[in-house]
């Protein structure tokens, strides 16, 4: 779709328009019905999108006293069709959304508006849920306060509102839960049809390597974190281990083997008995030289939380895998948790093509046009802004080192707060952000501070970072969805004033800080100072500029010197680009490893989904089920059976009371094992029968039995697959394809898990304990 086309449809909008200006209250409210009907008659949504955005437009400005803009209409446009709206910060988008999720949810299916945090789902629903009802559609958010104490029932009702409000972390994580319901009672989600997804690219791109993970049962928890811990803080880089950040690996050398195997007392580090030994070393060396606190994690009340690496946000719910959280925890001397079992797993990028139609609201997306069409088939259409931006944006300021950078900005910074222009001084991490605010104290210069540690304040923080005299420190986060107001005579001194610290890991970062500034038509203006000691540059930066710091980096380091050769300017681009490239990369592969997981998954939900579906018999011969496992398992046992063997078989899969092999039994004889191990399954299952009263109950106790198997296989699975990505990784050494390789393991191990839940299915129905209590109710004890 282009820009013509929607200014065509817009046209169609605004005919409509007196219309239903004319219209009575109850008139207006009366076309939500009417529409309905239409719908159930053969029109589509298309058909009816002119009328039906014309009367929610109308109550919109009825209701909550604004009437979108042309602009606004044609984002609504393009949010229906399934694309991206570009429409720049300040240009209304929570506004702009009323019109196709109003026109969406009158096909009855789900409708749903993901955002970044709680208090923005939260805020939106409460203020344009107003509109809504009046137009007769229910409203709801599924992150209330009492979100966690929320039951099944009360979820299930938020989640059956016409429009629903909610995170896109809450969304995935009630998904996976509902796939993890044992019953039909237990399930809450609708089957998925359209989301709107708000701030699209931090959601779908930025996040989209974080997998959203469900743990269970914690597995035993290992004693050598602290121990490996303290022998790494005693080796030396170079000399006991090398350090390659950029490909983010760590190795123990020759004479750091030799030092582990004299401080572990082990003979042979590498002999295969060692394995976990030389696993909580490694996760003990990146612990200590590839994570930083501040930048990849904070430290809160004595316990490790991640950080969102693009915004500086606090991962909620979110922990490392592999044992590599609890080897920070160990390092920074928190309190160690518990290494969880993953239960159930999903990626962003795999969750959000779930749904039938996605669309999606940002002020930055073009730069990313093409991964969207790649990955989500949607297109970026840029919006035209209701009043032009004249916001002015200066190129950076490149210094040779972060001290040198910090007064150069420090001095604007300084001659801007004596006019009382605000300011808004954005960082690339906690740390920084934290750095910041100790100078601006020193130079007993008010300020607010905004970053993981107190971002409940979010919203109000940066609500009065356009008032006159205002200084904010932010770090990326700088309150997404929340705009900045000018105060009182602030438009005179130049508006606000962004301040950037760090060349940003890519260019949609730095154009969504750049547009925090000059909000419809506001003056304004944004200028970033860089070094190259900045992460991104050392990362990604090219050879000679790494050369050219080393050179030069105590050449009069007290007074700033800016370099203004282009060459260094085209450098800064060339390793933004590069390093936005290595994020797509790193999306990209992770997609490729969750093909598999998305295969498996999708297989095994469904057959959740069919076992928990009350809708028709469940079609399931157990005791033909059971045999065709037994007689694959006899025909596999190649060697004959000694009474012991044939006894324990028994025991373990068939009955807990079985007398035990006859002295007399023809133990060789294969066709008499398999006579006699049938008729133990038959007689088995005739008294399991008769303890449940009718076809009904019967077939729930074969139902439950086959869903536990299933779901002790797959828990057992999503947990394998977790844990082969980190050893497939590895085999790159040896100059092999890591995806190829993880997706061979994976079938195999997919082929394991089947062969395991048949097993369990078995298990499940011959040595399941029916007890009748006193009230005649009947529990079913699983082995």
């Amino acid at each position: 779709m282009s820009l013509r086309v929607v200014k065509k449809i817009l046209k169609k909008v605004n005919s409509h328009a007196k219309e239903m200006s004319k219209l009575s209250d109850n008139q207006l409210k009366d076309k939500t019905q009417q529409f309905k009907k239409r719908l159930k008659q053969g029109e589509t949504l298309d058909n009816i999108l002119p009328e039906a955005f014309a009367a929610i437009r109308e109550a919109d400005k009825r209701v909550l006293g604004m009437f979108p803009y042309d602009v606004q209409v044609m984002g609504g446009i393009v949010l229906h069709q399934g694309n991206i709206a570009e429409m720049k910060t300040g240009e209304g988008k929570t506004l702009t959304a009323t019109m196709p999720m109003y026109l969406n949810a009158l096909s009855g299916e789900s409708i749903i508006l993901v955002t970044t945090n709680e208090y923005l789902a939260n805020r939106d629903c409460e203020e344009m849920s107003q509109v809504y009802n009046w137009m007769g559609l229910s409203a709801a958010s599924a992150v209330p306060e009492n979100a966690d104490d929320l039951k099944v029932e009360e979820k299930r009702e938020i989640y059956n509102s016409d429009i629903v409000y909610t995170t896109n972390n809450a969304l995935g994580f009630d998904y996976l839960i509902d796939n993890l319901a044992s019953s039909k009672e237990e399930k809450f989600m609708p089957e998925f049809s359209y989301v709107i997804v708000d701030e699209v690219d931090a959601v779908l791109l930025d996040t989209a390597t974080t997998s959203l993970v469900i743990s269970g049962a914690p597995r035993v928890q290992s004693n050598m974190y602290k121990m490996t811990d303290e022998f790494v803080v005693s080796l030396e880089e170079e000399e006991d281990y090398r350090l390659d950040e950029e490909k983010k690996n760590v190795w123990l050398t020759r004479k750091g083997i030799e030092v582990a195997q004299e401080y572990f007392r082990v003979p042979n580090l590498y002999d295969g008995k060692h394995v976990e030994l030389v696993r909580h070393i490694t996760l003990a060396l990146k612990a200590h030289n590839l994570f930083e606190k501040g930048k990849d994690y904070v430290i809160e009340d004595n316990k490790m939380y991640l950080l969102d690496s693009t915004e500086g946000r606090i991962l909620e719910n979110t922990k490392m895998q592999q044992g590599q959280q609890q080897a920070i925890e160990a390092a920074e001397g928190a309190e160690i948790s518990d290494d969880m079992r993953s239960m159930a797993s999903i990626t962003y990028q795999n969750f959000f093509r779930l749904f039938k139609k996605i669309g999606g609201m940002t002020g930055t997306g073009k730069t990313a046009n093409k991964e969207f069409i790649e990955t989500y088939y949607m297109k970026v259409i840029q919006i035209p802004t209701n009043n032009p931006v004249i916001r002015k944006d200066y190129p950076d300021k490149i210094y040779p080192t972060l001290r040198e950078k910090l007064m150069a900005s420090l001095k604007l910074v300084k001659e801007l707060h004596e006019k009382g222009q605000p300011i808004l001084l954005t960082t690339a991490d906690v740390e920084l952000s934290e750095i910041y605010s100790e100078i601006l104290l020193h130079e007993q210069i008010p300020h607010n501070l905004l970053n993981a540690h107190n971002a409940a304040k979010e919203a109000e923080i940066i609500s009065e970072a356009g008032q006159w005299g205002s200084v904010t420190v932010a770090t990326s986060m700088a309150g997404r969805g929340t705009d900045i107001k000018l105060g009182k005579g602030v438009k005179e001194l130049g508006g606000l004033a962004v301040i950037g610290t760090e060349l940003m890991p890519s260019k949609r970062t730095e154009l969504q800080l750049r547009g925090r500034s000059g909000r419809q038509g506001d003056p304004g203006f944004s200028q970033f100072f860089v070094s190259l000691e900045d992460d991104v540059v050392i990362d990604s930066g090219p050879k000679w500029v790494h050369k050219y710091l080393k050179k030069h980096r105590n050449d009069n380091p007290d007074s700033p010197r800016e370099l203004k050769s282009l060459r260094f300017r085209w450098a800064m681009k060339r390793t933004q680009k590069q390093h936005d490239n290595q994020g797509y990369n790193n999306r990209k592969q992770t997609m490729d490893y969750d093909e598999s997981s998305k295969k498996q998954r999708n297989l095994i939900y469904s057959q959740r989904d069919e076992l928990i579906s009350e809708n028709g018999r469940f079609k399931f011969n157990a005791e033909k089920f059971i045999l065709k496992y037994l007689d694959g398992y006899l025909a596999k046992h190649k060697a004959d059976f000694t009474r012991n063997e044939l006894s324990r078989l028994i025991f373990d899969n068939l009955s807990y009371t079985y007398n035990g092999v006859p002295d007399n039994f023809p133990i060789t004889d294969k066709a008499e094992i398999k006579k006699l191990l049938h008729q133990i399954v038959k007689q088995k299952l005739r008294e399991k029968e008769a303890k449940l009263e009718n076809v009904e109950e019967i077939e729930r106790f074969y139902r439950l039995s086959v869903l536990k198997a299933i779901d002790t296989g797959w828990v057992e699975e999503v947990d394998n697959l977790q844990q082969l990505r980190s050893v497939v990784e590895s085999r790159s050494s040896a100059q092999r394809n890591p995806v190829y390789e993880y997706h061979k393991e994976a079938s195999k191990s997919f082929e394991k898990m089947q062969e395991y839940v048949n097993k369990l299915i078995v298990q499940n129905i011959m040595l399941s304990v029916i007890e009748i209590g006193a009230d005649g109710k009947k529990d079913i004890y699983f082995a």
